[in-house]
């Protein structure tokens, strides 16, 4: 079975569900076997009597006033749920979007009057912020500071936007899982495998010739690594090891 995964972002009224703040926009985008499909979800939701904290204007610009005409949360709630539902759910700082989530269904719950699962009951969680901070221990892992790490290209996120981000995010989290998956060596019944034999080279064979680089390669070599350098904010291993 094709193995399915959707990445998420939120944005809100602010940090806090425990003080009434709401979601505002959801923004999914699916991938199925580590490809991106093209497939998404995105919808921007009415937080009812619940304003804009002007703090969470100036991270993501979304307006009380263009907010009045959208959808609330329960009118796009199934159309959500079929989207995500048995997926294994993406998200950068997961108890942030999954708490916001749960309480938004919490909210329906009392509205509608009937028992609704929590979104951890209909999806697996994994939170690539802690995958980062595994990963690169004691360093910023933002979302920008690993677009810098891993040289993706975030220059039309002037301001934080749920479906924007979660395209962004799925391209950090293939990045940073990315790599070779295996490599056979020994199994000649593979299809396509190299069945000729093994031989050990000969230790009398003439000398390898070695072209060692020019004066000019290496200048060219050292500003290749000036950019890494810049670019990642870390030292490139090549000069760790060299």
């Amino acid at each position: 079975m094709a193995s399915r995964q959707i990445v998420l972002d939120t944005e809100t009224t602010g940090l806090e569900p425990s003080q009434g703040h709401r979601i505002i926009e959801i923004g999914c985008v699916e991938l199925i076997d580590r490809k991106l499909t093209g497939n998404t979800f995105h919808q921007y939701i009415n937080p009812e009597s619940k304003k804009v904290d002007q703090g969470a204007f100036e991270v993501h610009g979304i307006s009380n006033e263009f907010l009045e005409d959208k959808p609330f949360f329960a009118d796009v709630y199934e159309e959500f749920l079929t989207f995500v539902k048995g997926a294994q759910l993406i998200i950068h700082n997961a108890p942030f979007d999954v708490g916001f989530l749960n309480n938004e269904i919490v909210l329906l719950e009392k509205k509608l009057g009937q028992s609704i699962k929590p979104i951890d009951q209909h999806c697996q969680i994994f939170d690539s912020l802690k995958l980062a901070r595994d990963m690169h221990p004691g360093q910023k892992n933002n979302l920008d500071a690993l677009c810098r790490r891993y040289f993706i290209d975030n220059s039309n996120r002037q301001l934080h936007g749920a479906l924007l981000d979660s395209e962004i995010l799925a391209d950090v989290y293939l990045a940073m899982t990315g790599g070779q998956i295996g490599l056979v060596l020994d199994d000649a019944s593979e299809e396509g495998a190299n069945t000729e034999e093994i031989r050990a080279l000969d230790k009398n064979r003439q000398s390898t010739l070695i072209q060692y680089a020019t004066q000019e390669e290496l200048k060219m070599h050292e500003e290749y690594l000036d950019m890494l350098e810049k670019k990642s904010g870390n030292t490139p291993l090549w000069r760790t090891i060299s």
